[in-house]
């Protein structure tokens, strides 16, 4: 076993990333924003660290003392900095709380165990005493994925994973790694990337996501086109439950039976804790080139994806920002904005692979209209892939209410989704003071359907959380009512745990919960999660 030689630190508490890395708008930029949504103070200060006011820690000593005999009295954490960056993830609501001095729902400790037999042995301590178990890779869910929910327990503690990062076997001649859960993909990919490897996997929470959580949540990274989602890399799992252990995948290929692996993909901590994947690796690409170009609209440009990938011709990368995103982008970032619809293009392998694509993409994207943009745009884009996040933050300092959803469809559905939900979020943002700026981009495609990834940004007003509940409602029935799926890569959670019982069915709900009966028989893992209770 090996493990990475540089550690990514942890988050800010009330904030995304490194706090080092927070960006500020200039004031040309504020003035563009402030008058754009009718915005002319900043917002709150937020409520420092050192203001906090916690709950006592309601674990009793002796639950106290069987963790403490699981892993030893220094990886058990009842300090007050541990369990307030366990209390959540980083979505808008989530930071809004922080922001406000929240901490209520703080777990009652944070574990921090070593190895897999911990982890089970945990997780039957916990079922026994009845404490309900949060796991916790990165922090970086935006759907409500790591929030110390209690349920019916008393108490819950945050199982963070980050001293399972070793990189357990490499089998080259395969073309497989198995890499413990806590792993972050920075670290994953040092290891790998000394033996010449790539894992591929690129989302925008690329800093600081884990291993175990892209399983978990079925992620999806921005090559995905190229290297497939996270669910397709991988060819093994280790899932310690209360019950026992799981081991799952034993050949490329199985027909022994309905593939238990799919089942504990996407199921977000709530039918076990993922210790281990063995994922398929990639060699290092020799070459990378990045493009950009100008579709005259979106349309146009959805269309020239919809060929690309039913003709098998998608390259490594392909991102389409509709007029509003190509405009907003820009005047972030002081650039004039290109006509129409910016078009981001990527390709990765050996030069002549990268050389052979560009030529077979180049022409298509030419016959559908499309015009070539100077390299430094496409440079730009790649340069501030990761900042977003950072650029939410700084919004929402000066009083800007900003959020993402995203979801899927059939191409036949994808257009009328896309109106759709930018009215709803339109007429429920906007119905008690500016219209809000509401923004949207394809970024994965597949021969049957693409995802669209929408982003707001609106006047925080008096109480943006609930403001903003109450557009993802609008939006979340809207995407219901085309046919479309509540989640492509952000995953369920609690946010999107009201629209499954739509998305798989009154039977399928049943399954699932079937499934946690049997292996988490007293219900600890991650209560209030994905499984919405069986009607």
């Amino acid at each position: 076993m090996t493990r990475p030689h540089h550690r990514v630190g942890e988050m800010a508490w009330n904030a995304w990333g490194d706090p080092g890395q927070a960006r500020t708008l200039n004031d040309s930029v504020r003035q563009l924003i402030g008058q754009a949504l009718g915005v002319s103070a900043t917002a709150p200060a937020p409520v420092a660290e050192s203001d906090l006011t916690l709950p006592p820690s309601a674990l009793p000593e002796p639950v106290l003392a069987a963790l403490t005999a699981v892993v030893g009295a220094d990886q058990v954490l009842t300090d007050p900095a541990s369990r307030i960056r366990h209390t959540g993830g980083k979505s808008t609501p989530d930071l809004l709380r922080r922001r406000a001095g929240d901490v209520s729902t703080a777990p009652d400790a944070v574990v921090c165990p070593g190895t897999h037999q911990e982890v089970e042995e945990l997780l039957a301590a916990c079922a026994w005493h009845r404490i309900a178990v949060v796991p916790f890779g990165g922090g970086t869910s935006v759907v409500g994925g790591v929030e110390p929910l209690r349920g019916t327990f008393d108490a819950v503690v945050s199982v963070d994973l980050r001293r399972l990062d070793r990189l357990v076997r490499l089998d080259e001649e395969s073309g497989t790694a198995t890499l413990e859960a806590g792993l972050r993909t920075p670290e994953a990919e040092e290891l790998l990337g000394a033996h010449g490897l790539t894992l591929g996997h690129f989302p925008q929470s690329f800093e600081y996501a884990t291993i175990g959580g892209y399983a978990a949540t079925r992620s999806s990274g921005q090559a995905s086109a190229g290297y497939g989602r996270f669910d397709d890399m991988v060819v093994g799992l280790r899932v310690a439950t209360p019950k026992g252990t799981l081991d799952l995948g034993r050949a490329p290929a199985s027909a022994a039976g309905p593939d238990l692996r799919q089942l504990f993909l996407g199921s977000e901590g709530v039918l076990g804790v993922i210790t281990e994947v063995t994922v398929r690796v990639r060699k290092l690409p020799a070459e990378r080139a990045d493009e950009a170009w100008s579709f005259p609209d979106f349309a146009t440009g959805v269309a020239a994806v919809r060929q690309l990938a039913q003709t098998g011709a998608l390259p490594t990368a392909m991102r389409i920002s509709d007029e509003t995103e190509t405009f907003v982008n820009a005047a972030v970032a002081g650039a004039e904005a290109p006509p129409g619809c910016l078009a981001v293009v990527s390709y990765e392998g050996t030069a002549e692979q990268v050389a052979e694509r560009r030529a077979v993409v180049g022409g298509l994207l030419r016959e559908r209209g499309a015009t070539a943009l100077d390299s430094e745009t496409a440079t730009a884009w790649r340069r501030s892939r990761f900042s977003g996040p950072y650029m939410r933050d700084a919004l929402l300092d000066i009083g800007i209410l900003t959020e993402t959803l995203e979801t899927a469809a059939s191409w036949s559905r994808l257009a009328k989704l896309r109106e759709q939900v930018t009215r709803a979020l339109t007429e429920s943002l906007g119905h008690d003071g500016p219209d809000p700026v509401v923004f949207c981009h394809l970024s994965h495609a597949y021969p049957s359907g693409a995802s669209l990834y929408f982003s707001v940004a609106a006047a925080a007003g008096e109480a943006p959380e609930a403001r903003w509940r109450a557009a993802k409602q609008a939006a979340g029935d809207v995407i219901a009512a085309n046919g479309a799926t509540i989640s492509h890569h952000h995953a369920v959670g609690s946010d999107h745990r009201p629209w499954m019982e739509d998305e798989i069915g009154q039977l399928g709900v049943e399954v699932l919960a079937a499934v946690k009966s049997a292996v988490d028989p007293v219900g600890v893992l991650n209560p209030g999660k994905l499984i919405p209770t069986v009607s």
